[in-house]
């Protein structure tokens, strides 16, 4: 798998400068920014900063309809029809190249919450995520740290509700859908959240 991480890291890196990822990645400007830094008031998260296998299995997930498939998940619903404009995987790995090639920020935070409650919690979110919120690939965790905080915090609300994670073929939607349960409260959502912040 380390050989397969590598390959996926060196097409994306070869592609980045492709013509064909930028012109795909236009239709993505829209909402997710030209730099792909994201825009809250159309709840498009920010894309930079995530790398290559986690995108492409999102926008995989988009296309097959295992994300966006609850009908409670307007937003995810609003993706699967951006995704299927990606014709074929060729599509996929280019617009996914062009958006690692972009500049990466950290996002700016608009969650706060008792942050020690937080790292508590973090505990057991480490052993995927990394202890610096820095994501691990072998166990196909994200990066948080860094991200933004208010769509973290609304992908956990999902995973807790059923709303994101409970398609047949996401196993790892389901996998965080039980980890979400362990949140009791909004409050301790924004205390993980805000605790991820300083990261």
């Amino acid at each position: 798998r380390a050989d397969q991480a590598a390959t996926v890291a060196e097409d994306a890196v070869q592609g980045a400068g492709s013509d064909n990822g930028k012109m795909l990645f236009a239709t993505c400007v829209a909402c997710h920014g030209a730099n792909g830094e994201g825009n809250q008031t159309l709840n498009a998260p920010k894309l930079t900063g995530l790398d290559a296998t986690y995108l492409k299995r999102q926008l995989m997930n988009y296309k097959n309809g295992v994300r966006g498939a609850n009908p409670d998940d307007t937003l995810g619903l609003q993706m699967r029809g951006m995704a299927s404009t990606l014709v074929n995987d060729a599509a996929v790995d280019n617009v996914v190249a062009y958006i690692t090639s972009l500049p990466d920020a950290p996002a700016a935070t608009t969650i706060s919450g008792d942050v020690e409650r937080g790292k508590e919690t973090y505990e057991t979110c480490k052993h995927c995520h990394g202890a610096k919120g820095e994501g691990i690939w072998s166990r196909n965790a994200p990066r948080q740290a860094g991200m933004n905080d208010w769509y973290v915090a609304a992908q956990l609300v999902n995973f807790k509700a059923g709303i994101r994670g409970t398609h047949e073929q996401d196993s790892f939607g389901r996998q965080m859908g039980q980890m979400a349960q362990m949140l009791s409260s909004e409050q301790e959502i924004n205390d993980l959240v805000a605790y991820i912040n300083t990261l």
